[in-house]
């Protein structure tokens, strides 16, 4: 008779897998990818590397997995502060839910320096890479929906929302990358001026009418 898994078992993988993931996403967030190992991982995580297989093919797997896990967080929080609760967004401008999208991007990327880099631009394997690529289309998806919606309110001037949403992901990443690397420590005022310097940049971009 076959083995078939019960609730039991499955609920356990779950749980390791789950543990796995925090030990691995801990450790990009504090140092980033260079420093994501099977045996650091292993090691956060108080488990025998060969669990780490059980679960991960190898390095690349797992440098993946965390890479979803640390991007999908983060285009979701851009995406709910670029389009909230309908009866929210009714009330918000164009405008204002493009410069509240822009600050939660690069305010979260200043807090999070090293989890922001390691997303940006940390040097890791192909595979990875091309999850990278994903990331910023993700992006650009989310900004591409709001300037469209402005355009069609003429709150921004005419123009092709993919290219301008293209530009803004582009300018937001080397912009922040840049200044992180630069600057191991942004003091409150140095970041707020940053932040606002990337707001304006971005509005003048879509041409706001606001």
């Amino acid at each position: 008779m076959a083995y078939r898994p019960t609730e039991k078992t499955e609920a356990k993988k779950r749980a390791q897998l789950k543990k796995l993931s925090d030990a691995a996403f801990a450790i990009v967030c504090e140092q980033g990818f260079s420093q994501l190992t099977i045996a650091s991982v292993a090691e956060r995580a108080e488990v025998a590397t060969g669990t780490i297989y059980k679960y991960f093919q190898d390095k690349s797997e797992l440098c993946t997995h965390v890479f979803r896990r640390g991007s999908g967080r983060e285009v979701e929080v851009v995406r709910q502060t670029a389009f909230p609760d309908p009866d929210v967004s009714t009330q918000e401008s164009c405008k204002e839910r493009l410069c509240r999208a822009i600050q939660s991007f690069s305010e979260r990327a200043i807090a999070g320096r090293t989890l922001a880099y390691a997303l940006l631009a940390e040097p890791i394997d192909t595979q990875v890479e091309n999850e990278r690529l994903l990331y910023r289309r993700a992006y650009a998806e989310v900004f591409e929906g709001l300037i469209q919606e402005g355009i069609s309110k003429k709150e921004f001037i005419d123009q092709d929302a993919r290219v301008a949403a293209t530009a803004i992901v582009g300018a937001l990443s080397e912009t922040l990358v840049n200044s992180l690397e630069q600057s191991k420590e942004l003091n409150t005022e140095t970041a707020q001026e940053l932040v606002q310097s990337i707001v304006q940049f971005s509005l003048r971009a879509v041409g706001s009418k606001a």
